[in-house]
């Protein structure tokens, strides 16, 4: 008998400190859980990205079956509302949109029809902001700013 509640003590210790280790690990590894296509879309591809800082990243993705781009701005380590940015532009044709706002893992989806055209596109997390310019779109060469305000 002795043996018995020996055995079950020691099964019942190595659960709890199995399930105490698991609940204290997940929050601990928390990272970000989303994606650029869960956020625009499972359609949309990544064609460029752009990081903001150690901050983060902001994504550029396109859906070759619409012809639409799709930008969004993801945090590495998501937490407290912070202030967040996604933008996209189509110089050409003055499409132009954008999403601003506190947010605790993302900024977008922001979306313009994109196919045939250069775009600019950029984000921002806190205060560092990322623009690019003149992005995918053959010969031309891109243009790319990070500062902080």
């Amino acid at each position: 008998m002795r043996f018995t509640r020996s055995v079950l003590a020691a099964s019942a210790l190595a659960a709890l400190t199995v399930g105490t280790t698991t609940a204290l690990a997940s929050p601990a590894s928390a990272a970000p859980n989303t994606t650029p296509q869960k956020v625009c879309g499972s359609a949309y591809k990544t064609v460029n990205s752009a990081a903001v800082g150690s901050l983060g990243t902001v994504y550029l993705t396109y859906n070759s079956a619409n012809g639409k781009n799709c930008v969004t701005t993801i945090r590495n380590n998501p937490g407290t509302a912070v202030d967040m940015s996604a933008w996209i532009s189509v110089p050409d044709t003055d499409e132009y949109d954008e999403d601003a706002g506190r947010f605790t893992s993302f900024a977008g989806p922001t979306y313009v029809y994109g196919k045939g055209h250069c775009v600019d596109w950029g984000g921002s997390i806190n205060n560092v902001y990322v623009q690019v310019f003149g992005s995918n779109c053959g010969a031309l060469k891109e243009h790319r700013v990070t500062f902080t305000r």
